[in-house]
């Protein structure tokens, strides 16, 4: 049975009004962004040369995906601690694929994004059927992938010097290939074809549709006769094999698996997702807003660590953001209620 998008004339007014603060939300993010470029501007006549700049938008290509990601899943109003691990988890496989059976990069690539696709369902099932808290069953899932990326990998980074045309996928540049004056990284462009396509998902699809309805009113969705815990472990499942394709954005920039990273990753893409006007409650956000979010996040932590403030404030800075993103996004559900 397909799920009536209708809604009662009681609950159109607060509907509307959760549309407009989306987008109010969405105009203040982005204007935001421009204080910020201006800011760090003047602050530093290094932060607009275009080593800085390229290295905002590979550092956002990394985040951004993440963030994507979890957007997917704080829309169904739930929640993913597990996606910096994962990503990792899923670099770990891609150098295990390439490096130590010496298999050709598509078989890499494929590891990477299935195994996350694999993880995602784990977590999924776990919520969905066995009915564990969203945040307790992605805490168990981040500590377990943290740990086999150490074992399988011995605890040893894992570097691709015998695939040289791995670095390629992230630092590379097709369309500097074509355009040289536009030497946009192979990375940025792979975060707005990913954008793009997750945002058609969201609002042309079944699968995007009941991504919002699961947020809005799980309960009416069973009522209505679909199979919800269904649709929330392929979400989940979705949002993991994403994870996998920012596990290799990063380890081609890296050249490298490098175990150990991940934790704190979580942080900068929940950060970027309510930012951007994703509502932790669920039922509400945008592809778009994420993007603007995860800019606003590597702009500052770029501008931060250009004006020499040491890593502790960074951090500092990191939840301080998400406190009052999350104060704001509180503010707006009020008024729209």
């Amino acid at each position: 049975m397909t799920l009536a998008p209708t809604s009662s004339p009681a609950k159109s007014a607060p509907a509307k009004g959760l549309l407009a603060s989306g987008a109010q939300q969405k105009i203040l993010a982005f204007a935001s962004l421009i204080v910020l470029l201006v800011f760090f501007s003047l602050a530093s006549p290094n932060f607009l040369q275009t080593a800085n700049i390229l290295a905002i938008l590979q550092a956002t290509s990394v985040n951004g995906v993440l963030a994507v990601a979890a957007t997917l899943v704080i829309i169904t109003g739930g929640i993913d601690l597990s996606v910096g691990t994962l990503m990792t988890f899923t670099a770990v496989i891609a150098g295990v694929v390439l490096t130590y059976w010496g298999m050709a990069l598509p078989f890499g690539i494929a590891a990477a994004i299935i195994v996350g696709g694999c993880s995602g369902f784990i977590s999924g099932t776990l919520i969905a059927r066995m009915k564990i808290p969203p945040f307790i069953a992605t805490l168990g899932m981040m500590l377990i992938l943290k740990g086999l990326s150490l074992v399988i990998s011995g605890t040893k980074p894992i570097y691709f010097n015998d695939t040289p045309s791995f670095p390629l996928l992230s630092t590379g540049s097709l369309i500097g290939a074509v355009i040289p004056s536009v030497p946009l990284p192979n990375g940025v462009l792979i975060l707005f074809i990913l954008a793009t396509t997750i945002s058609w998902v969201l609002n042309r699809t079944t699968l995007g549709r009941y991504c919002f309805a699961l947020g809005s009113n799980e309960e009416a969705v069973r009522l209505s006769g679909v199979n919800a815990d269904g649709w929330k472990v392929a979400i989940y499942a979705l949002a993991g094999s994403i994870c996998g394709i920012a596990g290799l954005l990063i380890a081609s920039r890296l050249n490298s698996a490098q175990p150990a990273l991940g934790l704190g990753y979580e942080l900068d893409a929940i950060a970027a997702v309510v930012i951007g006007g994703t509502s932790l409650a669920g039922g509400r956000g945008s592809v778009l807003g994420t993007i603007i979010g995860a800019l606003i996040m590597s702009v500052l932590l770029n501008g931060l660590r250009i004006m020499s403030v040491a890593q502790e404030w960074q951090t500092v800075v990191t939840g301080l953001i998400i406190i009052l993103a999350v104060y704001a996004d509180m503010l707006r559900r009020r008024r729209a209620g």
